[in-house]
């Protein structure tokens, strides 16, 4: 059995992972330097891009029930992230200290707006503790990347992000515009999930073995550590770091799949 991860989890790895992006920007040579998995972006640029998603986040979460996220004068001022490193890591810092306390204020089952009203995942507080985490260990990545030393996701975050990638981003009552499809993904960690494409949308459920026996075929299946599997999602590598069999075209598809247009 894997442990399902609790508010206090998600708020533990948020500090984590926050605590992992600032020591990787701590140890780059500059702040000028290229994101490649951003290559539109120098470092500073992806420190403020970061930064200003808790501070969002925050801004949301404070707000409580709505019918969309606040102004951006909730979040944003027009001063920015400082240039200068230590001011950039300490205003980094204080980010996240902003994200993490309006969030423990709230609490778990506090109501808030969310941009996945059509997944199953809810619209509360805890959600969004929940999807912070892939969020600023993927950007960790990126860093580690950066600054030549990319890590692995930690399996507790991985596990736990790729899950609610499925549930939260993935899952949706928009109809899928090409064939019908399924699409299996293994953890070599021992979890399986299952995408059903359809008209009716993307359907995401745990995948067990078959009552019977009998195999269940999906159109593609792919296998990989749950880090692995999250960065493929998040396209920080390619399919071919996976090991995977079927119609590859499927995961092109996904990848260019957007519901919300």
């Amino acid at each position: 059995m894997h442990k399902t991860l609790t508010f206090s989890d998600h708020l533990r790895l948020i500090d984590e992972r926050s605590t992992a992006f600032r020591t990787a920007v701590a140890a780059a040579p500059s702040l000028d330097m290229q994101v490649p998995t951003h290559p539109e972006r120098t470092l500073f640029d992806l420190v403020q891009h970061v930064g200003t998603g808790r501070r969002k986040a925050a801004a949301i979460v404070a707000a409580g029930p709505a019918d969309g996220p606040p102004e951006k004068s909730a979040w944003e001022d027009a001063a920015g992230a400082p240039q200068e490193r230590e001011a950039l890591l300490a205003w980094w810092t204080e980010s996240v200290e902003q994200l993490t306390s309006t969030l423990r204020a709230a609490g778990p089952d506090r109501g808030c707006w969310t941009w996945w009203d059509d997944s199953p995942s809810p619209q509360t507080a805890g959600a969004w503790a929940r999807r912070q985490v892939p969020e600023i260990a993927v950007h960790t990545y990126d860093v580690q990347l950066t600054v030549g030393a990319p890590q692995p996701l930690p399996e507790e975050v991985a596990l736990d992000g790729f899950d609610d990638c499925q549930f939260t981003l993935c899952a949706t009552t928009v109809a899928w515009p090409h064939r019908p499809a399924v699409v299996d993904y293994h953890a070599v960690e021992g979890r399986s999930w299952r995408l059903r494409l359809s008209a009716g949308g993307a359907q995401v459920a745990h995948l067990t073995p078959p009552a019977d026996g009998a195999p269940d075929t999906a159109d593609v299946s792919a296998w990989g550590t749950a880090s692995d599997l999250v960065l493929f999602f998040y396209g920080r590598i390619p399919l071919d770091s996976l090991t995977f069999e079927g119609d590859r075209r499927i995961f092109d598809q996904l990848a260019a799949w957007d519901p919300s247009v």
